[in-house]
């Protein structure tokens, strides 16, 4: 989409680089990209192209250590990224007679764990994170470290991935996806998402009332033609006018 303006919100710490897609507008979409993404992802840019064609302007923005904020102050921590979150939303609100939410993978939990309680119009979520508490304990697993070992020296560096952090862990297990949340909500999923796995999104589905589909073949991280055409497909069929 041509139509793009870089802004910056007003951060706790430090200035917050956002994108504003499409023409103005009293509806909006805030949109939250994944891990090593970035405000300008490509799943974000085919949504803020559905959503200006629906009336919608959407709203993104790097999360710490991302995009045009790595090597920056705040740590890509849940509390850090909850209040990044709640500052967009902030910039958001007087703007907007109706507030949506996107959110990929991580993303959608920051979502959750921000915007719980807020009047969102709708979320639309994109192989979301529903259980960050048990995709720690794999990676845990998975380089042989034990709680005990983690509590004891707080951060642990991981060969190929990022340290293992206590308070991290600590964190996610006391704000687990297990609060009220009444935004209407669809999700797309992929069949093969090794890191999300279905049992997770079903429970949540049930829980929440989310609507879900599942594209076959689909991985975590949408990436090929194929899986990008669905997801631009699953959008204009998602967005409510």
């Amino acid at each position: 989409m041509d139509q793009t303006e870089r802004i910056t919100i007003p951060g706790a710490a430090e200035g917050i680089p956002a994108l504003l897609w499409g023409p103005a507008s009293d509806r909006w979409i805030i949109a939250v990209h994944g891990n090593f993404s970035h405000k300008a992802d490509r799943v974000i840019a085919l949504l803020a192209r559905r959503a200006a064609e629906k009336g919608y302007r959407t709203l993104s923005f790097d999360l710490p250590q991302h995009g045009e904020r790595a090597g920056g102050a705040l740590p890509p921590d849940p509390p850090s990224c909850v209040s990044d979150l709640g500052a967009v939303y902030e910039y958001v609100r007087p703007r907007a007679e109706r507030v949506a939410l996107f959110g990929c993978s991580m993303g959608a939990y920051f979502g959750l764990l921000a915007y719980h309680g807020l009047p969102l119009s709708q979320s639309l979520f994109l192989s979301p994170v529903v259980n960050m508490e048990r995709i720690i304990r794999d990676m845990m697993a998975a380089a042989g470290v034990s709680e005990e070992r983690l509590r004891a020296e707080r951060l642990i560096p991981v060969e190929g991935g990022p340290p293992l952090d206590w308070d991290y862990l600590d964190y996610v297990r006391t704000h687990p996806v297990r609060f009220a949340w009444e935004s209407p909500t669809s999700i797309l999923y992929g069949e093969n998402d090794a890191l999300c796995v279905w049992p997770e999104i079903a429970a949540f589905s049930r829980r929440y009332g989310a609507e879900v589909r599942v594209l076959p073949g689909g991985e975590h991280f949408f990436h090929t033609p194929g899986q990008l055409s669905a997801f631009d497909d699953w959008v204009a069929g998602a967005l409510r006018e």
